[in-house]
C-alpha cells in the first residue's frame, strides 16, 4: 500500500512542481505588468518635431508658438506638453500687430491648469521696447496675466534697468510690476535742478 502511495506521489510530483512554477510565473507576470503600467503613465503619447501652433480666440490670432520639439504626455489626471529644446511665442493684438515675444530654453504647457511655464533663459520683449529677463515666467491664460517669483531684470529701453524678485504683468506684457525693486537710472545732467 505504501509503495503504491509512493508511486502515486512520484507521478504527481512533476505535475505539482509544474503547477507551482506556473503559479509563481503568473505572479511575477502580474507584478511585471503593474511595473510596466506605472512606467507607461510617464511615457510620451506623441512626439512632434518643428512644431508651429497658432492659438486663436473668436477667430482672431492671439499667439503663435514655435518649437523644434514638443512631447505630449497623456496623464489622465494632468495632461501636459513639454518643449525641452526651447520655444518662441509671439503675441498679437487684434489687428495682428505684435505686442510681444517670449523665448526660453524650455517650456511646459499644463492643460488643466491652463498655464504655460517658460523656464531657463526667459527673455520677453514688448511693443514698448522693454526687455524682461528671468529664469521662469508663468503665462496664466485664465487670469490673462504673466507672473514669476524668481529674480528679474527689465531693461526699460532707454538705458534704465530695473531689478527685483518677483514680477507681474497683464496680457499685453506692459506695464511690469516688480516686487522689491532696485534700479539703475540714467539722469541727463541738463535735466538736474540748477543746471542750465
Amino acid at each position: 500500500m505504501q509503495s503504491r502511495a509512493k508511486k502515486l506521489f512520484y507521478k504527481c510530483l512533476p505535475a505539482l512542481f509544474l503547477y507551482m512554477l506556473t503559479m509563481s510565473a503568473c505572479e511575477n507576470s502580474l507584478d511585471d505588468i503593474k511595473k510596466i503600467a506605472s512606467k507607461e503613465e510617464d511615457r510620451p503619447m506623441s512626439t512632434s518635431h518643428d512644431v508651429d501652433v497658432i492659438y486663436s480666440d473668436s477667430a482672431k490670432v492671439k499667439v503663435r508658438m514655435t518649437t523644434p520639439l514638443m512631447i505630449e504626455f497623456d496623464d489622465a489626471k494632468n495632461p501636459y506638453r513639454e518643449m525641452p529644446k526651447g520655444v518662441k511665442a509671439t503675441f498679437y493684438e487684434d489687428d495682428l500687430s505684435v505686442k510681444g515675444t517670449i523665448t526660453s530654453d524650455y517650456a511646459i504647457s499644463k492643460d488643466k491648469e491652463n498655464v504655460i511655464v517658460f523656464k531657463k533663459n526667459v527673455v520677453v520683449t514688448n511693443a514698448q521696447g522693454q526687455t524682461f529677463k528671468s529664469e521662469e515666467l508663468v503665462d496664466d491664460m485664465a487670469a490673462k496675466k504673466f507672473h514669476t517669483d524668481k529674480p528679474v531684470e527689465i531693461n526699460l529701453g532707454n538705458g534704465d534697468i530695473m531689478q527685483g524678485v518677483g514680477a507681474e504683468s497683464n496680457s499685453s506684457l506692459y506695464p511690469w510690476h516688480i516686487e522689491r525693486s532696485t534700479g539703475i537710472f540714467h539722469v541727463d545732467e541738463k535735466d538736474e535742478p540748477g543746471k542750465q
